[in-house]
């Protein structure tokens, strides 16, 4: 039986390779309930393949990572998890509405059957806490990229997670977007969602931040207090890298 006192997270010693390529060397990181988490570092650190790690997309060579108190190769409670990747283009190419792109976040909810009345309820929910109720109906390729941003981000929400993982949520997102991204986080986390951030600086998101893990070639080097300077400057460690370089191939793993 699962227990209240057992980390959301837990990533003990993971190492992960690319190639040949060590990208990860011993990471050491806990979640616990209720917190927000932000993983900083520059590109190049391992903050994505970490995440990544975490929900089965990339395969570790050493360690292991366990959510809600269980391993991860035996988890199966994805519903209680939702993930935003980096930002892509949502529809990946398939016509689809901005309703039908956040309904598929429910798809663990009703396994592939028909909608019900709080699966339908969710998906609105979630559309309206993104401020898309207006464009619902609208193709997503309508869309600008930080309403893209904001579908994926209601595509998450859509599953009323209790662990939300979300990759860069801010990187290439106009200021209207990012004020809409961050009241969203701020309601999540106040109804106890937990919460871990990729984060290239911390932003209009720094109040909401308990705790801070810093990433250098793949190896924690901070893991603590928010760094109270303005920017990215201020990280430990970091290295001023832009613009954001391609990260690994993706592993089938989690829906996204």
């Amino acid at each position: 039986m699962e227990s209240a006192a057992e980390p959301v997270i837990s990533v003990r010693g993971a190492r992960a390779t690319l190639g040949s390529r060590p990208v990860l060397r011993g990471v050491d990181l806990t979640v616990e309930r209720g917190e927000v988490v932000a993983l900083l570092g520059a590109n190049g650190s391992g903050k994505s393949t970490a995440v990544r790690s975490m929900i089965g997309q990339v395969p570790l060579t050493g360690g292991s990572v366990s959510l809600f108190g269980t391993e991860l190769r035996r988890f199966r409670a994805w519903s209680r998890v939702g993930y935003v990747p980096q930002r892509t283009t949502a529809t990946s190419g398939v016509p689809a509405t901005v309703r039908e792109v956040v309904a598929s976040g429910r798809l663990s909810h009703s396994r592939l059957g028909l909608p019900s009345k709080r699966d339908r309820a969710a998906v609105r929910r979630a559309i309206e806490v993104v401020g898309l109720a207006d464009r619902a109906k609208d193709s997503v390729s309508a869309l600008s990229g930080g309403q893209h941003q904001r579908v994926l981000i209601a595509r998450a929400l859509a599953a009323e997670p209790e662990l939300l993982i979300m990759d860069e949520p801010m990187a290439g997102v106009d200021l209207t977007s990012q004020g809409v991204l961050a009241g969203t986080l701020r309601e999540q986390v106040a109804a106890g969602t937990t919460v871990l951030l990729v984060l290239h600086e911390l932003g209009p998101l720094e109040p909401l931040i308990d705790r801070a893990v810093v990433l250098r070639d793949g190896c924690v080097v901070h893991d603590g207090p928010p760094p109270r300077a303005v920017g990215q400057h201020a990280l430990p460690g970091h290295d001023h890298v832009h613009p954001h370089a391609a990260d690994e191939p993706l592993r089938t793993g989690l829906l996204t």
